[in-house]
């Protein structure tokens, strides 16, 4: 059985034959942060399942979960063929939830046909991308946070104040005069406070195989529809291993909640400026939850550099990378350029 994104059951690629998913309770509840950091060993430890396996890809370090009869082949994300043999798949945090798969694979080809066919001097290897087998559905790891926020700011406040200056000028008979006039200025005061804050579903992709801006722009996801993890939903996807830690991905978290804590300092300063000296924050009951979401990605080289085109498995948003084909703009180039030395000949011979 795999999952049929645009049914939302379990489908048997041989038979047709559909079955509901198994109904789970509710979505893992959060961990806390600072009690997971603190524990040592494997006890907490599991895997996305008994049958799980995991490959290595040689050639961009990925690891790679799948449930057989799921094969390893090619690297999702860089586009090689995966010749390292699978093993049962090592213990990680578990999954707490995982958002399924809504958009079809081939919905997902039609929004790349569409993305690719809106670039300009692509390349043929962009072109094959388009093929019906070239892009996989992959699950990727996500960290999701949460924190109540204590900053101690100093900083000044600016109040307008208008004042009076006196300035010279040549009047109409081109003599010196004095005159004046109101000028808006502003006068700066000391100010020192605290504000408070909670977060709550801060989103830290766990994967180094995808550009974070890429994984940014496909946002957002409709994280209310999460259902609990069940192995599952996994069936006919692969999955990716978390390659960025918990603790770090806390760190990338907190630089994430900062342009809201700065907007609550200057709120809190008021004026009609504010000067932000130093923000010292206490993060407290940090808590995070390991999320799977759902994308198909295509991956091909173009002179030795990879390239991927991802689509978001919930709404069809696209988001890629892409290379330029020089042999198409030169030709161009040179087609303008004949164009143009063709035009000047007919006009010299009017």
């Amino acid at each position: 059985m795999q999952f049929d994104p645009a049914a939302g059951l379990l489908k048997c690629p041989r038979c047709g034959h559909t079955e509901a998913p198994p109904q789970t309770a509710a979505v893992a509840a959060a961990h806390s942060l600072d009690e997971f950091l603190a524990q040592t060993g494997t006890g907490h430890l599991s895997t996305m399942s008994q049958q799980a396996l995991q490959v290595n890809c040689e050639g961009c370090g990925s690891v790679v979960t799948f449930q057989p009869p799921e094969v390893a082949g090619a690297c999702p994300f860089c586009g090689s063929n995966i010749v390292a043999q699978p093993k049962a798949a090592d213990p990680l945090i578990a999954p707490d939830g995982v958002l399924p798969a809504k958009v079809g694979k081939a919905d997902a080809q039609a929004e790349v046909r569409r993305w690719i066919e809106s670039r300009w001097f692509a390349p043929g290897g962009l072109k094959r991308l388009a093929r019906q087998d070239s892009v996989s559905g992959v699950y990727l790891p996500f960290w999701s946070y949460a924190a109540d926020t204590f900053s101690q700011y100093t900083g000044e406040r600016g109040e307008y104040y208008w004042d009076t200056e006196t300035y010279t000028e040549t009047d109409s008979n081109g003599n010196s005069v004095e005159r004046t006039r109101q000028v808006q200025r502003v006068a700066w005061y000391p100010a020192a406070g605290q504000v408070s804050h909670r977060f709550a579903d801060v989103l830290v992709a766990a994967s180094k195989a995808v550009a974070r801006n890429k994984l940014e722009a496909l946002e957002p996801w409709d994280l209310e529809k999460l259902c609990a993890y069940d192995p599952t939903y996994l069936a006919g996807y692969k999955a990716q291993r978390y390659q960025i830690e918990l603790a770090p991905g806390f760190d990338h978290a907190k630089e994430l909640m900062a342009p809201t804590i700065q907007t609550d300092v200057r709120r809190d300063i008021g004026g009609a400026q504010q000067q932000v000296l130093s923000v010292e924050t206490q993060y407290q009951n940090s808590t995070f939850q390991h999320l799977l979401l759902p994308v198909w990605i295509g991956a091909y080289r173009f002179q030795s550099k990879v390239f991927q085109v991802v689509v978001n498995a919930r709404t069809g948003e696209v988001q890629g990378e892409r290379p330029y084909s020089v042999g198409k703009i030169v030709l161009l180039a040179m087609a303008v350029l004949i164009v143009i030395i063709l035009l000047a000949v007919l006009g010299r011979h009017r």
